[in-house]
């Protein structure tokens, strides 16, 4: 279950600057374990950075990946995926399918771009805290 967000705590959070929501990203992720996504009928979302390369958006909470899901993607709802899960299977299996994560993307910003072993390295890192 995942924590409460009033409006202000959202636009706050929303505002802050693309380092910022990263430090915040790993701070909320270790705290309650789980990273969070947007999922359809069809899949999991995935973005195109610069060069074509896939790139999954993730963010620490469900309210902001479904501030996501408008225009091509009102089908997707947010979806946990836990910590442990994420360290287990997710990293292998999208450091494998060349896939890099945007790191709590908000509006049009795309967010901080890592590859899943540099998440994994920092998420272990921060849960050693």
């Amino acid at each position: 279950m995942p924590y409460k967000l009033n409006e202000k705590q959202f636009t706050s959070i929303s505002n802050l600057s693309e380092a910022e929501r990263y430090d915040y990203f790993m701070r909320n992720v270790a705290k309650w374990e789980e990273i969070w996504s947007l999922h359809s009928p069809e899949g999991w979302v995935e973005l195109s950075v610069d060069d074509g390369q896939a790139c999954l958006p993730i963010w620490p909470h469900p309210d902001f990946a479904a501030a996501w899901a408008v225009s091509e993607w009102t089908d997707c709802k947010p979806k946990a995926i836990k910590l442990a899960v994420w360290l287990e299977r997710w990293t292998a299996g999208l450091e494998g399918d060349d896939t890099v994560l945007a790191i709590f993307p908000v509006n049009e910003g795309e967010g901080m771009i890592l590859t899943p072993a540099e998440l994994e390295a920092a998420l272990l890192a921060e849960c050693e805290e």
